[in-house]
């Protein structure tokens, strides 16, 4: 991920092994990691049984709170891509019957947003 990208808070995949080493802890039984993207220091994972928002908080760092979203309190999603001269790409996931969106990520190019968008129908759907 660009240092450029990040500033603006654009999020770039991390690898499965990275995730479940950091975050491993926070499995259940049968939980497994299929996809994790990470901010400038704020993570979000998608499992097969839940969405896990990881948002770093104070001066250092040491405080976190780690936020669960079932898949069936999504009620509706949306993608942005990037055109031609934009930086990004952003998701956008709505929990329950909100009007706002709950969830606002923005992605780098690097990040394939079809790809998060067919896992998120996946397991939303099903």
């Amino acid at each position: 991920m660009g240092l450029f990208s990040a500033i603006l808070g654009n999020a770039g995949a991390v690898s499965q092994e990275e995730l479940i080493k950091k975050f491993g802890q926070l499995l259940t039984e049968g939980e497994e990691i299929e996809l994790g993207f990470k901010l400038v220091r704020d993570t979000f994972i998608f499992t097969n049984k839940r969405l896990i928002l990881v948002d770093v908080q104070g001066i250092t760092g040491n405080k976190q709170e780690y936020k669960s979203v079932t898949y069936k309190s999504v009620s509706r999603f949306s993608i942005e891509t990037a055109g031609t001269f934009d930086l990004d790409a952003e998701l956008k996931i709505w929990i329950s019957s909100e009007a706002q969106p709950s969830i606002k990520k923005q992605f780098n190019k690097s990040v394939n947003v079809y790809d998060v968008q067919k896992i998120l129908a996946y397991h939303v759907l099903n």
